[in-house]
């Protein structure tokens, strides 16, 4: 029997009455949550694509003047910002070859190229160990493919007809990451090409696994009998990096990869949204992802993957002691005593938010001493109550219910079923928690809650029902297609601690919106569905939006009409303001924004342009008849598809981003 959760509306005293909400009453910045002792944290386009507005500016920290609203095929920036391309979706990562506008790369090519759908990114400087700013190695998630557009000869609506092993091979060798050197030259940043450290890392490169679930029988299969070595990974969505200069790539949606044979999903598969009917067809061609002859391969999924970005030749590692989820990022802080601390969220409807603990401490002098760090620690959820606090539980096998009587055999069990077990906890069922950002000063954390549009809704709830449908303190509305930000401090400001302050930091929307409960509570310029999050050196927050399903593609009427293409906000944390800084192409996402370390540079990602109405299918395939039918961006009428790519922004005086 499926544990019953207890959710917080079930509480009779609430913090935050839903009346309150209706009226505005959610404050944004309390001096009373934000007030304590700071703590130190170690810390080619054509002309046509970009563009710049600007509207009325105020004070505070926020020296640049918002943009407005855009329905335009370009990125916008501000006044004396400039925005340029610097890697595409199929751009030599050394020395390969170059991207074909008709999509008629090879598997072999594009595993050489820029993998398709840019996400989380990192900035590593050159050499390692320094701080500089103008040389490095920018790293990326590539979370998905296109599969109308990735192949030139695509047949039917979704590109996916007559799939063959070479198609296959192709997507598979456009997800995963990419590593590419990076330098300022005379003001403007290039690839450096050809370099000793450009690499890809795809579906099919070989990967150690770490921790608990080593060699489990969980992991193990035909091809891999001692369950320690997996091939690939890939929808790597967001990221996370470690103070020894490794990168973190979480992946998020690989359910949607793996097919079982019928219709009788087993609940191990459920509860994680394997089914019979994958929005990617791999298993036609690679028997790997058919559930019926690899019951296993779905358990060596769901993981964060170590990379170190500085050896080309490494193995990167599948961390299992920080779960099997749909990891969004891994968001890193550290312990008054040197353990290393990450906050992580798993991407979905009613999911939960986590933390792992190392067991020991960093090591600053020793690189080699924190190889394995990650491998041993202890991997805690969030049960938030209704008056502002909460505590970690702890999942470890033989605690809180973690026994043989309830499913768990070892913690290799508990790690592998990290759902099942925050179940069994009593963890908080939240609003797709996403990134997490922690503040370089202060430690306090925020996590984005995208959206739930699925909370209220009797009949939403296909694969769990924990009672959890009613708002509650943390996810205050009913019907959250706009979401929000919810931030939280540590007992003794500790990221260790075992228990912690709530609050939410502001509540996404429209204030003009005809229903009070997509209002929204935002100082300044309005945004909705909140997804990545990152500090900058100076402590300003950037926001990337998601308006996904329908929101993507800009269209007359709904709830996302006035908000037009995504967008990157600025929030100043102090004061609660929020600016627009960037908006992108039509149907795009906005996501992966990274600011350098001296804070003149501003990394962000341009995922799926053209995304979305009637061209794009099941919001991850368009028409590979018409693959331009919603945006040509970046190349404009001498490209032959729209392409995903990162974008480079720097003030033109070189002054810090965001003044």
């Amino acid at each position: 029997m499926r544990h019953k959760n207890e959710s917080i509306d079930t509480l009779i005293e609430r913090r935050v009455s839903r009346r309150d909400f209706m009226a505005g009453g959610i404050g944004l910045a309390s001096a009373a949550f934000l007030g304590g002792t700071a703590l130190a944290a170690p810390g080619s386009a054509s002309a046509s694509a970009i563009g710049v507005a600007s509207q009325a500016a105020g004070g505070g920290r926020l020296g640049f003047d918002a943009i407005s609203t855009s329905t335009a095929d370009q990125v916008r920036v501000p006044l004396n910002y400039t925005a340029r391309v610097l890697y595409a979706w199929g751009d030599p990562v050394s020395d390969g070859p170059a991207f074909r506008q008709d999509g008629l790369n090879t598997a072999e090519e594009q595993a050489q190229q820029a993998g398709m759908n840019h996400d989380g990114m990192q900035f590593f400087p050159l050499p390692l160990g320094s701080d500089n700013a103008d040389h490095g190695l920018l790293v990326m998630n590539h979370e998905f493919t296109d599969e109308g557009l990735l192949h030139g000869d695509g047949e039917g609506p979704d590109g996916q007809a007559n799939l063959t092993a070479e198609k296959v091979r192709k997507s598979q060798a456009a997800h995963g990451v990419s590593v590419i050197e990076v330098r300022k030259v005379d003001g403007q940043w290039e690839v450096v090409r050809p370099s000793k450290y450009g690499r890809r890392v795809t579906a099919y490169t070989p990967m150690r696994v770490g921790g608990p679930a080593a060699g489990s029988e969980l992991l193990k299969t035909e091809a891999d009998p001692e369950g320690r070595e997996i091939l690939g990974t890939f929808h790597n969505c967001a990221h996370g990096y470690t103070p020894w200069g490794t990168y973190l790539a979480c992946e998020e949606n690989w359910d949607v990869y793996f097919r079982h044979p019928t219709a009788e999903v087993p609940e191990a598969y459920k509860r994680y949204g394997v089914s019979d009917n994958p929005r990617w067809r791999w298993a036609d061609a690679d028997e790997r992802f058919d559930t019926g002859k690899n019951p296993n391969e779905p358990n060596r999924f769901g993981y964060v993957v170590e990379i170190d970005p500085y050896d080309p030749n490494s193995t990167p590692v599948k961390r299992t002691a920080l779960g099997r989820f749909k990891h969004e990022n891994a968001a890193f802080t550290l312990a008054k005593d040197g353990r290393v601390v990450y906050y992580m969220g798993d991407d979905d409807w009613f999911e939960y938010v986590y933390k792992f603990v190392s067991s020991k401490p960093w090591q600053p002098m020793d690189r080699e001493a924190n190889r394995d760090l990650l491998d041993d620690g202890t991997l805690y959820v969030a049960r938030y109550d209704d008056q502002g606090g909460g505590e970690w539980i702890p999942l470890v096998y033989g605690q809180n219910g973690l026994t043989e009587a309830n499913g768990f055999k070892d913690q290799a069990d508990v790690l592998v079923h990290a759902r099942k077990a925050a179940d069994v906890v009593g963890a908080t069922p939240m609003d797709r928690p996403e990134w997490i950002a922690v503040h370089p000063e202060t430690r306090q954390a925020y996590v984005a809650l995208t959206q739930n549009g699925r909370r209220g809704d009797e009949g939403s709830l296909t694969r769990r029902d924990f009672g959890s449908k009613d708002p509650n303190a943390p996810n205050p509305r009913e019907d959250n297609v706009m979401g929000h930000i919810l931030r939280w401090k540590e007992t003794g400001n500790d990221p260790a601690a075992d228990t912690f302050r709530w609050d939410i930091f502001v509540m996404a929307g429209n204030p003009n919106d005809e229903s009070p409960n997509r209002r929204g509570n935002i100082r300044g310029d309005m945004f909705a569905q909140p997804d990545g999050m990152a500090f900058d050196p100076r402590g300003i927050l950037w926001i990337n939006t998601d308006m996904g399903g329908g929101g993507i593609y800009p269209r007359k009427g709904g709830a996302y009409e006035a908000f037009g293409n995504n967008m990157l906000m600025a929030a100043d944390t102090e004061t609660g303001e929020v600016r627009r800084f960037l908006t992108g192409p039509v149907g795009s996402e906005i996501t992966g924004a990274h600011v350098s370390p001296d804070g003149t540079t501003l990394f962000v990602n341009i995922q799926h342009p053209g995304g979305g109405g009637d061209h794009y299918v099941n919001h991850r395939h368009s028409n590979p008849k018409e693959p331009k039918a919603i945006s040509s961006w970046p190349d404009g009428a001498r490209g032959g598809r729209p392409r995903p790519a990162t974008v480079v922004v720097t003030k033109n005086d070189g002054g810090l981003i965001g003044t």
